[in-house]
């Protein structure tokens, strides 16, 4: 085994569940999510040389993950789902695709944001602790609050803005 494959599984190994979890929060949908999963690591395979540790990995697996999952959304146009959970099944189907609608909605207005917004606006809809955003987006807890504050705020303006076309 060389160096390379050695350093990749224990990347894969640290990574793979959060980047799945992060995948199916853009999807909805296990088999897209491990879809998206298996091509992020593989931009992660062809691109380990380039690394240059200037970012944590973990923080720039998550920008090739963000960024590959928004492109399946623009590219495919297809809707992010909410996960089937037991609270939806028992709803009405026009609440799920009100649901669905919503979603796809958010995701859209997320993907207008700039890019270190992105990674983390999606970790806080992945519920990650803030210490591991702070670790993983390279700022420090104190100010990650506000730079939530300050995302959530121009989130909220886009939302609203989408609203009226």
């Amino acid at each position: 085994m060389t160096h390379k494959e050695t350093l990749f599984g224990d990347i894969f190994k640290a990574n793979s569940k959060k980047i799945y979890h992060l995948c199916y929060g853009y999807t909805g949908d296990d088999d897209a999510a491990n879809d998206l999963m298996q091509e992020t690591f593989m931009k992660v395979w062809q691109n380990l040389d380039k690394f240059r540790n200037q970012a944590m990995i973990s923080t720039w697996i998550y920008r090739i993950a963000v960024n590959t999952c928004l492109s399946w959304l623009r590219v495919e146009k297809r809707q992010a789902k909410e996960p089937l959970t037991n609270d939806i099944i028992e709803n009405s189907t026009e609440e799920v695709s009100d649901k669905n609608e919503q979603v796809d909605k958010l995701y859209k207005c997320i993907a207008q944001l700039e890019e270190h917004e992105r990674l983390i606006i999606t970790m806080v809809l992945d519920e990650l602790p803030y210490a591991e955003i702070a670790d993983i987006s390279g700022v420090s807890e104190g100010n990650l609050r506000v730079k939530i504050h300050r995302i959530k705020n121009k989130l909220t303006e886009i939302y609203n803005r989408y609203e009226r076309f």
